[in-house]
């Protein structure tokens, strides 16, 4: 084996090869963000809707988020009455990828269909906390501001 071969398959041997470099840093590849927001109370609304923003431009866009809404909070996106900021806001997180859930039975105590809250929102069938518990399952981070 000539000298330059052999200086080769160490180089190759320790990772230091152009080539094993290159593939090796595309097995550390940061894997895409799952995060569930927790959301039941009324007074956090904004405040969560703001996070959720920050955490879409703080990754790029590069992040799975659902957002599951139960109690007095789900109030508050009923589209009946709310506020334009609320609405504009929440508009514009749905067509970044946000996925709300809405607690089913939160929305029968309150008498709330899905026609009668904003667009995106689809219905947690189980419950909102068994829709979280199955997304922490599933690798979601669990967010609760």
């Amino acid at each position: 084996m000539r000298r330059r071969d052999m200086f080769r398959a160490v180089l190759a041997g320790t990772g230091t090869f152009l080539g094993l470099r290159v593939v090796r840093a595309a097995a550390t590849e940061p894997t895409r963000l799952k995060v569930a927001y927790h959301l039941s109370d009324l007074d956090k609304v904004n405040f969560v809707l703001g996070n959720i923003k920050n955490h879409y431009e703080g990754t790029g866009g590069k992040v799975d988020i659902v957002l599951v809404v139960h109690g007095p909070a789900l109030a508050a996106f009923k589209s009946k009455g709310i506020s334009a900021a609320v609405s504009g806001r929440f508009a514009g997180l749905v067509q970044q990828g946000l996925e709300p859930q809405a607690c089913a039975n939160t929305m029968h105590g309150m008498d709330i269909s899905l026609a009668d809250l904003l667009e995106g929102f689809h219905a947690a069938e189980k419950g909102g906390v068994v829709k979280l518990a199955e997304l922490q399952s599933q690798g979601y981070a669990y967010l609760r501001p």
